[in-house]
């Protein structure tokens, strides 16, 4: 049994410890707002946070994780209230949506460690791929949780 600490609630997995974290919040836990993208971290559609800094959960085997704390998309407001989620809705950034919540998970931890970023800044943080092409409303979206518009 493997304890894992999402979203300020601790869930025991009963899983084998080289089970992808994406599979353990989206099988387990029951939180499906993680998206499968590629499966070899390079796409960003799994994007959580891991003690504050955003990571890929789809290739972290759960057995490594110990005692962090885990936030997923539906961790950051109950009611899609986060300053980011804000802005992604009066920007409105999802075309499809299917990678959004990497993309915001992505954008939070962004501002959390830049919060005030250039474009510059945000083209380098922001390396999750949304295959609608949204990456202006993306920006435009993180300038305006930053309070620049």
């Amino acid at each position: 049994m493997i304890t894992l600490h999402v979203n300020g609630t601790a869930h025991q997995i009963d899983a084998p410890p080289e089970t992808p974290l994406l599979w353990a919040l989206r099988e387990w836990v029951g939180l499906t707002g993680t998206k499968y993208g590629c499966g070899i971290a390079q796409c960003g559609a799994c994007s959580v946070h891991i003690d504050g800094q955003v990571m890929r959960s789809c290739q972290l085997p759960i057995g490594d994780l110990g005692q962090v704390k885990i936030t997923t998309i539906e961790g950051l407001s109950p009611d899609a209230s986060h300053p980011v989620q804000r802005a992604w809705l009066a920007h409105e950034v999802p075309q499809c949506g299917y990678c959004q919540s990497g993309q915001i998970m992505a954008a939070v931890s962004l501002l959390a460690s830049t919060p005030k970023p250039t474009d510059a800044q945000i083209d380098e943080a922001m390396t999750n791929i949304c295959r609608c092409g949204t990456y202006g409303r993306i920006r435009a979206a993180i300038h305006a949780a930053a309070g620049e518009g």
